[in-house]
């Protein structure tokens, strides 16, 4: 049996190309979470937004990859919905980025994609900020 470190460069193939570029836990738990939610749900779509909800509670968006969050659990308020609520009531999500992270926090991010003078910024808008950022880094990644 492949250690978890050779599991996860097998499924990197299989995971999109944020992920792929991510640790290894980001893409075994992506990967994993996936097949089982395809084995649950007949919708594609859905699974693949399982697959994310899972990883949104052990990662963040960085940039143009996904990085271990210093404490696991929801990113922003749709993600702290159960999934019957979340059904009902939709709300825009963070894009990946922990928006319940101290501002400290999203300081010293913003800083690493690129954002000036993030103390200068309140709280709300500096996750928009670096949801914008982070779109920027994507869009080049895959443009390499």
């Amino acid at each position: 049996m492949p250690d978890k470190h050779e599991q996860a460069e097998q499924m990197r193939d299989d995971v999109p190309s944020t992920i792929a570029r991510s640790d290894d836990k980001a893409v075994r738990t992506y990967k994993k979470t996936l097949e089982s939610a395809e084995e649950t749900y007949d919708d594609g779509g859905r699974a693949h937004r399982a697959a994310y909800a899972s990883l949104k509670h052990t990662h963040e968006k960085v940039g143009d990859h996904w990085e271990p969050k210093e404490h696991s659990g929801p990113s922003d308020p749709q993600a702290a919905q159960g999934t019957p609520a979340s059904l009902r009531q939709r709300r825009d999500t963070a894009q990946g980025v922990d928006a319940n992270a101290s501002k400290g926090h999203l300081d010293d991010v913003a800083r690493r994609v690129g954002i000036e003078d993030p103390e200068n910024i309140n709280k709300g808008d500096l996750v928009d900020e670096i949801e914008k950022a982070n779109a920027r880094a994507t869009a080049k990644a895959r443009r390499k």
